[in-house]
């Protein structure tokens, strides 16, 4: 979508996936694009309902967990778009690992059993499960990528005190167990995520997307030890694949490479799995809603109008 001017309109941001808007000092509208980016690369091709399909499995999520913590979330009027209360974010990713997998496992390979500050057993495989799971924050960086960050650093650095640690450590192991726990029930193992947390006075609020492939990375539970023990590939629901695709052409974000050209039978797939996400995790039919852009700027508007009220 075009940038837009909606009522009370202060600022507007265009991240990597998602169109921001602030509206006065208080909402947020938030819409999920269909653009995918793998390495903090924006890719050259939209997915079809990918915004939607995100969008859905947040709102469905948010809803799922607003018992354990506040969250900004007060509306959807559209498929791809929420509307929410404005935080002060917090500058760090709350990220949970419960299988070493992705950058943990990289990290794991490489020799060190440190990331983050957090030590990591001896003497496990690729998928295995953690005794427990661990936290291995990043920090949120404007442009390029996220660098790992322990506890420590964060409250020396300002970017947290002890006290707000603490209940971002407590709400993002209280939201990965029911993360888990919501997986279970689907046949998933929720492997590892990421929150988002800020501020509105004193009170630490939930924000922006939780549990949705491109947050996190879910692993078929059936036949996961089987495959553990045999040293198979285990079976995933993330972007994993789109960034395995990436490596395999040569792709990882650095400089002077290229990003591989992306056929529309891929550009299907890609969409397929989404959509194959959703309905797995949600445990329900995914239906396509092909909305016009002045009908979800419409939707927008109505929704704000009601709120700002």
């Amino acid at each position: 979508m075009a940038p837009h001017n909606f009522p009370q309109q202060t600022g507007y941001y265009k991240g990597k996936v998602r169109d921001v808007y602030s509206i006065g000092s208080d909402l947020l509208v938030m819409i999920a694009s269909d653009r995918i980016s793998a390495f903090d690369v924006i890719l050259p091709r939209t997915i079809p309902y990918k915004g939607q399909v995100l969008n859905q499995i947040a709102a469905y999520m948010l809803g799922q967990t607003a018992d354990i913590c506040p969250n900004w979330l007060m509306s959807c009027p559209a498929p791809n778009v929420s509307i929410g209360q404005k935080c002060v974010p917090f500058k760090i990713e709350m990220v949970v690992r419960g299988n070493l997998v992705g950058h943990a496992w990289r990290t794991y390979q490489s020799g060190k059993r440190t990331l983050c500050g957090v030590d990591m057993p001896e003497g496990l495989k690729e998928n295995d499960f953690f005794p427990t799971p661990l936290i291995t924050p990043s920090t949120k960086a404007a442009e390029g990528h996220d660098e790992d960050i322990s506890k420590e650093e964060i409250i020396m650095g300002g970017l947290a005190t002890a006290e707000e640690w603490a209940t971002l450590e407590k709400y993002a192991l209280a939201l990965f167990e029911r993360g888990k726990s919501i997986a279970a029930k689907r046949g998933l193992i929720l492997a590892d995520t990421k929150y988002e947390f800020g501020k509105l006075g004193d009170t630490i609020y939930l924000m922006d997307e939780i549990h949705t492939p491109d947050s996190s990375r879910y692993f078929y539970a059936d036949n996961f030890e089987q495959r553990q023990a045999t040293g198979e590939r285990q079976k995933q629901l993330s972007k994993e694949f789109v960034r395995e695709w990436l490596i395999t052409n040569n792709f990882m974000g650095k400089e002077g490479q290229t990003v591989p050209a992306m056929t529309d039978e891929w550009i299907n797939t890609i969409s397929k799995r989404y959509i194959e996400l959703y309905e797995k995790v949600i445990g329900e039919q995914f239906i396509p809603i092909d909305l016009t852009e002045i009908e979800t700027v419409e939707a927008i508007n109505q929704a704000l109008n009601k709120l700002l009220k």
